[in-house]
């Protein structure tokens, strides 16, 4: 018998309706598990088209790409925690970072801590941001010589920069002119949004940093980050679901703003009000709490393989059954009001800014 014109429109329709309504059904049933164990959970990505969806601290990416586990120039650390994902422009900003970063002499390459979940999210612990595949953290540590096995990265404690008994002080005996070439050559691309330290760590730039300093703008004071910097790339050209954070104010960012961080207020304990009533236990952050995509991306299919969707170092490059998954359909872009959460729990009056 003869189709009518009209029948496959309609057969794809029902096909599109069923689907959507497979992901309503899933997410439906995730609902009351938080996020978190859900997108903790995965262990590859959404085979899909690099796109990240929503803000640093509250979204998902689609089609990320892994660093390799080891690199000529980097090693990436606790790889059991397996957050070595991220946006293929991520990976290969880290790529040419760990070389550049050898060429300023520091050490045999960089150590990469976090990056994102496979398929970002929220995470089971550790980090508010890393959610949408555009964050990594760098050890304060070089690469050494001899490549560290899995169960040392594992193991490896961090250093701290700062002094143990001393507020907000550099220690001297570790921090050296290498440290800072190194986290000012990280803020020096223009595809790098922020970088974050410690308060202390950006003071000492501020006072010492004889090179130029507009770019001492983009390295941004903030709690914890003594052991570690933090790389926040910008949204990547078209994609339109990626929340972009607030400009970096102009200047270097060695004004009032960065005094505030030595003053008392940042690390007073809120005040509490003895006639108030218990305030409630916050409530888990749940998929529908994320961008719409986000439901699709969790219940995206994966590719076959951790190969499959890994770096490919040389020459920048993926492998071929990488870049296939690449050219797949992208989730559905949803357009939607974002709101960018704080990054971390500081008093109101706060510079503007951060």
């Amino acid at each position: 018998m003869k189709k009518s014109r009209g029948a496959r429109p309609l057969a794809m329709a029902l096909t599109f309706a069923c689907a959507f309504a497979t992901v309503i059904s899933d997410t439906a049933s995730a609902e009351g598990r938080p996020a978190k164990e859900l997108f903790g959970g995965m262990a590859l990505p959404a085979k899909a088209a690099p796109s990240p969806y929503g803000s640093y601290a509250k979204g998902c990416i689609a089609g990320a790409v892994a660093i390799p586990t080891d690199g000529p120039t980097w090693q990436a650390m606790r790889l059991s925690r397996n957050r070595r994902w991220g946006h293929p422009e991520m990976i290969a900003l880290l790529e040419r970072f760990s070389k550049d970063a050898v060429q300023l002499g520091w050490g045999s390459g960089i150590l990469i801590g976090d990056i994102s979940q496979p398929r970002g999210g929220p995470m089971l612990s550790g980090h508010a941001s890393h959610q949408i595949g555009l964050d990594a953290d760098i050890w304060f540590t070089p690469k050494p010589a001899n490549p560290l096995s899995a169960q040392q990265r594992e193991d490896l404690p961090f250093t701290s920069m700062l002094e143990k008994d001393k507020f907000l002080t550099v220690d001297k005996r570790l921090w050296t002119n290498t440290h800072a070439r190194v986290v000012v050559q990280a803020a020096s691309y223009p595809q790098v949004e922020r970088i974050f330290v410690n308060p202390a760590i950006k003071k000492k730039l501020c006072d010492t940093w004889t090179g130029d300093r507009a770019v001492l703008g983009k390295i941004r004071p903030i709690y914890g980050h003594d052991a570690h910097f933090h790389i926040r790339m910008r949204c990547p050209e078209g994609a339109a679901g990626c929340k972009p954070q607030a400009a970096v104010p102009p200047g270097d960012g060695c004004d009032q703003s960065l005094a505030w961080w030595f003053t008392k207020e940042p690390w007073a304990a809120p005040k509490k009000d003895p006639n108030a009533k218990p305030a409630p236990k916050p409530r888990a952050v749940q998929v529908s709490d994320l961008p719409k995509a986000c439901a699709m991306v969790l219940d995206a299919q994966g590719p076959s393989s951790e190969f499959e969707v890994t770096y490919q170092a040389a020459g920048g490059s993926m492998p071929g059954s990488a870049a296939s998954a690449f050219a797949a359909p992208s989730v559905a872009r949803v357009a939607e009001p974002f709101e960018l959460p704080a990054i971390v729990p500081v008093p109101p009056a706060r510079p503007a800014g951060w």
